[in-house]
């Protein structure tokens, strides 16, 4: 049976990509084949690996969550030539120090390219009969644009970022250790440029330098029928802004329900319930009760019992992506007996108490009430 991803991980199911990330540095460095030479490391390692290929991409991540081992069988394994360029930020400053011969260099990419901007989370709450039914809902959020001023560079208009002197454009400094071992090259992100390989030196007005500004926007977003707790939306490209020319990350609206007093959901069943009067249940009666589309009539048979389940087709929850198809309505039967009647109803239901007795042999009225209905 295929292990689970996050206890691979040793995380939580709601944790955060840096969590993830953080996880993945820690076990990596661990038993990797060149720091752990136990039996068994190395296939650890690719279960380790695996598991952050799946967890790190938020639309993997989400098959993963909903379908499990069958919904990401198709993506790349680890240790393909792809997957493992994935990774390649995370190994140059975890093994950087490790292997190599003396006095050899250990190659880092270049981070100067365009990077993807983050994903954000949205929680959204929603009535019950807007989950029911879905519809558009208006909800604002504050992300990361790029500047329209410097058009994301960071630098005044006019102007242009320099090459970095420290790095020389490389976004890498490197640091060479000389041991009775050998010499070790550690290479580590340029202090200067965080990496860029490039300086601004005449910072946007508009945006400070930083190339992107935080914004307050409104959005319209469509909440699909039959949704429930923990629903998840993804809004695409509504996340940060990217740097340097990368795209926009997505957003990701997580939906919650709010309880309702008359209803409460089971699936695409939906459950409430009706009280009666004992006569009612007795004789029988038509009514109109509450259901999420509005009052329909119900007809109450005759000696209904307490706690009858009644059905009522086509009236319960959407199924999610097919809302043509709908669940029931489950009402459950309670009925009410007075603790207090008016003298003259005594007097009535003495009577038919008198007659069932005599039929059945067992008179008095508690007797009588008793049996008219059964747990």
């Amino acid at each position: 049976m295929a292990r689970d991803y996050y206890e691979t991980l040793g995380v939580s199911r709601d944790a955060d990509k840096e969590q993830i990330k953080q996880a993945y540095r820690r076990l990596a460095r661990k038993y990797h084949p060149d720091v752990n030479k136990e039996s068994g490391a190395e296939e650890r390692f690719k279960e380790i690996n695996r598991a952050y290929e799946v967890l790190s991409e938020p639309e993997v991540r989400a098959r993963y969550d909903r379908f499990g081992e069958a919904g990401v069988s198709g993506s790349a394994g680890a240790g393909s030539p792809d997957d493992m360029s994935g990774f390649a930020d995370i190994f140059e400053s975890i093994f950087s120090g490790f292997g190599g011969a003396p006095g050899g260099q250990t190659q880092q990419r270049r981070r100067s390219g365009p990077v993807r901007g983050d994903d954000l989370r949205l929680d959204l709450k929603l009535d019950f009969r807007e989950a029911i039914f879905g519809g558009e809902k208006e909800i604002r959020i504050s992300h990361l644009e790029t500047c329209e001023v410097c058009n994301g560079s960071g630098a005044k208009p006019g102007t242009r970022p320099r090459t970095c002197g420290t790095c020389s454009g490389s976004g890498q400094v490197r640091r060479v250790t000389r041991t009775p071992f050998g010499s070790f090259t550690q290479v580590s992100t340029c202090p200067t440029c965080d990496g860029t390989g490039t300086v601004v030196e005449d910072k946007c007005d508009a945006c400070g330098g930083k190339g992107a500004n935080q914004v307050t926007k409104k959005l319209k977003i469509n909440v699909p029928a039959g949704v429930d707790n923990g629903t998840r939306l993804r809004i695409s490209q509504e996340g940060d802004a990217g740097q340097r020319g990368g795209p926009p990350g997505d957003l990701y609206v997580y939906l919650f329900v709010n309880e309702d007093q008359e209803f409460h959901r089971d699936g695409i069943n939906i459950i409430s319930e009706i009280k009666i009067s004992y006569l009612q249940a007795i004789l029988g009666c038509r009514l109109e009760v509450s259901t999420v589309d509005g009052p329909v009539e119900l007809v109450i048979p005759s000696g209904t019992q307490p706690n009858t389940v009644m059905k009522l087709e086509n009236r319960g929850v959407p199924r999610l992506g097919n809302p043509v198809s709908r669940g029931d309505q489950m009402l459950t039967v309670l009925i009410d007996i007075p603790t207090k009647i008016l003298p003259e109803e005594r007097e009535l239901l003495e009577k038919l108490a008198k007659i069932k007795g005599d039929r059945t042999g067992k008179g008095g009225l508690e007797g009588f009430l008793g049996g008219l209905f059964k747990s």
